[in-house]
């Protein structure tokens, strides 16, 4: 018998050259629960969709190393494979129909049939599903989980906790399975239904089924898994036994990068702390994938802060609500006025920018000129750019303004009146920054500022973020997945788990603290956490 069920050997992958894994290996036991960890763009998910053959990965130019199963070389070219090598998966998203009973999800494609009279006489294509037989398998595999509901529930009836666990009975009920993965199994699970699930693990584990927990709970981790590996920028940088390692430990091998690849920004000082700037309070926001559960923040004048957190925590989730795209509640006050929520105009009359994420969905018209991208919000909104009294659009302050945003930010076009559309990525975000600046606001929001742009674009455009804050006093509300980047840029940075902000902290706080915020895990040190009555410099010399 082998010693592994999976390997997965020197695996490399890249995306239109950029390598996004590089010769990572992963190896599973019979019978281990087995952690992958990593942050957001670790490889975690590329590693999964190679193990499954996912169309993405053989449609862009496949994979280097080998992947063995029970020893034996394989090669896996769709999910339907995977199953058939005994591997199968508990997707975060759920893959339920909630229009089928739980007995129709279960044994969706794998359904029993029955012979009868006219199938025994003309064909064995005309049998009938074996309802019987199909609710009987659906029983067995709901009580191995623990969950005790009738297998004719409507799925789209049950709370999203039962649907996991339907989730995890489908794959139960699947014969040969030898190894299964979990993606996120707690994240939609209450503290009692997270314990229940990871007992049920280590039972699937106790019949020798294996299992990847892939997860950011490191509490969670600490519980369940044998064995650990950690990726890192495509990378794996650790494999070890659980009982070798503390979760300091996991969480500073997550993040820490000390001061690698971290984007340097000359001229930084230290903030002066002043009034508060915008007050947001029991804030909630219904963004799908990015819920917002009853944040607290002061955000103070003049300072650039910064909010982490992991994919789907709600991080995102807190610039679309204050500024009206998604639905929310809650109270905030700028500079000491109420702010209608669910208002976008008025967000934007009240002195607020914002650099969405979506910067192809929701920042630029794709079709239009650069130039018209640029000026369209001020003049939609504050009615700049508009020739008095016809408000007929003022052509020579356009090109004007246009042409000096693409020298100050360096937008890489043949000219103004170019189409958006037809920009690379980073150019494409450097428009956006110039749209939120042609509204001249006094508080701009920036979500994933460098996302999907090349290391010299990241420099400037954060370059260009700390210059406004420098020169002009703006107020900077960064939201990224890139850590290292709000440590080069930010006075201090508010950490969101589970829709709500864990703690704040330093931009030098470190690795293993940042690692633990975002796992939604207490931080104690007092070194660590920023403290608004620590000594600091406020405005007029006085100490804090």
């Amino acid at each position: 018998m082998a010693d592994y069920v999976l390997e997965m050997k020197n695996i490399s992958k890249e995306y239109a050259g950029n390598p996004v894994l590089k010769d990572v290996t992963l190896q599973i036991r019979p019978g281990e629960i087995h952690a992958l960890l990593g942050e957001n763009g670790a490889g975690k998910s590329t590693l999964m969709n190679v193990l499954f053959g996912m169309p993405v990965i053989h449609a862009t130019g496949g994979f280097s190393g080998q992947v063995l199963v029970d020893g034996e070389p394989v090669k896996i070219m769709s999910p339907m494979d995977a199953m058939n090598h005994g591997i199968g998966m508990v997707h975060q998203e759920f893959m339920l129909i909630p229009g089928f009973n739980v007995t129709e999800n279960i044994k969706l494609n794998r359904e029993l049939s029955k012979g009868w009279l006219f199938s025994k006489v003309f064909s064995k294509d005309l049998e009938i599903m074996d309802k019987l037989a199909m609710s009987t398998d659906a029983r067995q595999a709901l009580d191995s989980v623990g969950i005790n509901i009738s297998e004719d529930t409507l799925v789209g009836t049950l709370p999203v906790g039962y649907m996991q666990f339907v989730e995890i009975a489908r794959e139960i009920d699947k014969k040969g399975v030898k190894l299964l993965v979990f993606d996120e199994p707690t994240a939609v699970l209450t503290e009692s239904e997270a314990k229940q699930l990871i007992s049920v693990m280590k039972d699937i584990a106790s019949r020798g089924i294996a299992i990847i927990f892939i997860t950011h709970r490191l509490d969670e981790v600490m519980m369940a898994a044998d064995h650990i590996t950690i990726l890192r920028d495509g990378q794996m940088v650790a494999a070890c036994a659980t009982a070798d390692v503390t979760v300091d430990r996991l969480a500073e091998k997550m993040i820490g990068r000390g001061d690698e690849s971290l984007v340097k920004i000359e001229g930084r000082q230290s903030h002066e702390y002043g009034d508060i700037a915008m007050k947001v309070r029991d804030l909630e926001v219904e963004m799908p994938g990015e819920t917002v559960k009853g944040i607290d923040l002061d955000i103070y004048e003049g300072e650039i802060i910064g909010i982490a957190g992991l994919a789907g925590q709600g991080k995102i989730g807190l610039p679309n609500g204050v500024m009206g795209l998604y639905p929310a509640s809650g109270t905030v006050e700028f500079h000491g006025e109420a702010l209608p929520l669910n208002d976008s105009k008025a967000a934007l009359k009240s002195g607020l920018a914002m650099v969405s994420e979506d910067r192809r969905g929701v920042g630029l018209l794709l079709d239009q000129s650069i130039e018209d991208n640029i000026v369209f919000t001020a003049m939609q909104v504050h009615g700049e750019f508009l020739t008095k009294p016809f408000n007929l659009k003022n052509a020579k302050a356009i090109r004007a303004f246009a042409e000096q945003m693409i020298e100050d930010l360096d937008i890489r076009c043949f000219g103004p009146t170019q189409a958006t559309g037809t920009l690379s990525g980073g150019n494409q975000q450097k428009v956006c920054v110039a749209r939120a600046l042609a509204m001249k606001p006094k508080f701009l929001f920036v979500s994933e500022p460098t996302r999907g742009i090349d290391i010299g674009a990241k420099q400037l455009v954060l370059e260009t973020l700390a210059k406004l804050n420098r020169e002009q006093k703006l107020t900077v509300v960064v939201v990224s997945s890139e850590l290292q980047e709000l440590r080069s840029i930010c006075d201090r940075i508010a950490v969101v788990a589970e829709g709500k902000i864990n703690c704040i902290l330093r931009p030098d706080s470190s690795d293993a603290a940042y690692g633990l915020a975002m796992s939604g895990m207490a931080v104690t040190q007092e070194n660590e956490l920023w403290r608004k009555d620590a000594p600091v410099t406020k405005k007029g010399g006085e100490q804090a």
